[in-house]
């Protein structure tokens, strides 16, 4: 059993298209904004990495344990980063979402906040999920509010749960579920209409 691949997901500040190798040069202006890669506590690629990431997520994909997506800025098309649905387990159905990063000048614009609306909303009322996941390092608190801010649920800690870049990593499980959904549909759409309706909104986070 498989989950059916959404295609598009489009809103008014980000459109969630299909991963593919040409957006390779977007993507590697995407993570020299900012140069993502250099926060210890992240797993973000290298430039020079991009075309090996791109190929794993979209080998990954055809094992069906990942639906991998780029991320551009509704208003001009430019690519900002990269997000998936992954950790995938079809009879639930549950999914993750993670593998995220976006471009830090798009950090704060209210595009992070409406492709987690996008990609929530199909999973809980297209595919009728139970609960969607979401996890991080202990050691990424932006990461950990920003996820918080969402309306998600801290399940709790893995500890000494997988090694990367060099250390013991401890993961942070946060979840939503299809119960709660409702609500955090309506804080995110709350969020996402200051951005639109507010000159400068993106000071608002």
């Amino acid at each position: 059993m498989t989950l059916s691949h959404p295609g598009t997901l489009s809103g008014r500040l980000v459109v969630l298209e299909p991963l593919a190798p040409e957006h390779h040069d977007g993507l590697v202006d995407a993570v020299r904004d900012g140069e993502l890669w250099s926060l210890w506590y992240t797993i973000v690629p290298r430039p020079e990495q991009m075309s090996a990431e791109i190929r794993r997520r979209l080998e990954q994909q055809e094992l069906g344990t990942m639906i991998p997506f780029t991320a551009r800025m509704a208003e001009t098309g430019r690519i900002i980063g990269m997000t998936t649905y992954m950790n995938i387990e079809a009879e639930t159905p549950r999914v993750e979402i993670g593998s995220t990063w976006n471009a830090a000048s798009a950090q704060g614009s209210g595009t992070n906040p409406e492709s987690k609306l996008l990609l929530l909303q199909h999973a809980f009322e297209v595919w009728d999920c139970t609960a969607v996941e979401f996890r991080t390092d202990f050691h990424n608190h932006q990461s950990r509010a920003a996820i918080a801010r969402l309306g998600a649920k801290q399940d709790g800690v893995l500890r000494a749960h997988r090694r990367a870049a060099g250390y013991l990593r401890d993961t942070v499980v946060f979840s939503v579920t299809q119960a709660e959904w409702p609500g955090v549909r309506r804080g995110l759409e709350h969020r996402i209409a200051r951005h639109l309706a507010v000159p400068g909104a993106a000071q608002l986070g």
